[in-house]
């Protein structure tokens, strides 16, 4: 048996495909609305999964640095004028932020969180190292999602 939680955030970004041959190669913006589902085959001491805060802290900085930024590929030429808006700009070395890419993204950055404790308004919470990411969805307009998931 398999018990799973779920996460979801919204946030605003842009990106530019770089690759595409159409319109999605200049700048863009969405809505994107994002969860992030994790599972365990037990529960902790207090029946949970994990708190919903400790999981909030896992994907905060990464979803707070795409939030209002510009996603863009390395190889991009464009790349040299958005310079100025640095801290606002992620740049994917060699790969459009296509928003697969982007649930991968999401994805290793939550993995790398796991097993670790964070303080929240003077409470301690952890990520148990036995916690799975399962999957990663990110919606790029309310019809269309792309995910990241373990097999």
């Amino acid at each position: 048996m398999v018990f799973r939680v779920c996460k979801v955030f919204e946030i605003a970004s842009g990106h530019m495909l770089h690759k595409h041959p159409g319109r999605c190669r200049f700048p863009h913006g969405h809505t994107r609305h994002i969860e992030v589902v994790v599972s365990s085959t037990k529960l902790d001491g207090n029946d949970m999964v994990c708190d919903f805060k400790a999981l909030k802290w896992a994907v905060w900085d990464c979803v707070d640095r795409l939030d209002h930024a510009m996603a863009i590929n390395s190889e991009d030429p464009a790349l040299a004028g958005l310079q100025a808006a640095k801290d606002r700009l992620i740049v994917f070395e060699h790969q459009d932020p296509t928003t697969e890419v982007l649930a991968k993204y999401i994805y290793e950055s939550v993995s790398r969180r796991l097993g670790t404790t964070v303080k929240v308004e003077g409470e301690s919470y952890h990520l148990p190292e036995t916690l799975v990411v399962e999957r990663v969805r990110v919606s790029e307009t309310s019809t269309t999602w792309g995910e990241y998931a373990i097999s």
